[in-house]
């Protein structure tokens, strides 16, 4: 089945691949050759392409998802390649966004800053699929 990731600025993955796992903002989910046709709104997490034995990672912040036709379409905002994330920049971004975090006074700061954390985290997580 074919997998490409876009974001408005470029195609981030565009090829076959025989497995998809992904996280909706309803929670994790996969899909196989032969699923039903879905249409999935996207958290910020994690994407991963199995094929063959290799898995490719993608950190997907957002977006919607749609499976047809033995073809997934996702559309987000942001999306990286587990081999193209610096790991050390990462870090200091999930440090830096935990430093705000405490303290944060605003309730609208604190939303701000925990995505931050979140795209922080996927980040770091798609980083270390890829090294696997």
């Amino acid at each position: 089945m074919k997998l490409k990731i876009i974001t408005q600025e470029r195609v981030v993955f565009d090829d076959e691949v025989d497995e998809i796992y992904t996280k909706g903002v309803d929670g994790e989910f996969g899909i196989l050759k032969g699923h039903i046709p879905v249409m999935s709104a996207l958290d910020i997490g994690v994407t991963k392409a199995k094929i063959g034995n290799e898995v490719k990672s993608f950190t997907t912040m957002g977006g919607i998802l749609q499976f047809k036709d033995e073809e997934c379409l996702i559309l987000t905002t942001l999306a990286e390649a587990g081999d193209e994330i610096d790991e050390m920049r990462a870090r200091e971004a999930l440090e830096r966004a935990r430093r705000r975090l405490k303290e944060a006074n605003a309730r609208m700061d604190a939303k701000r800053i925990e995505a931050s954390i979140a795209r922080a985290k996927a980040r770091l997580k798609a980083k270390l699929n890829n090294q696997e």
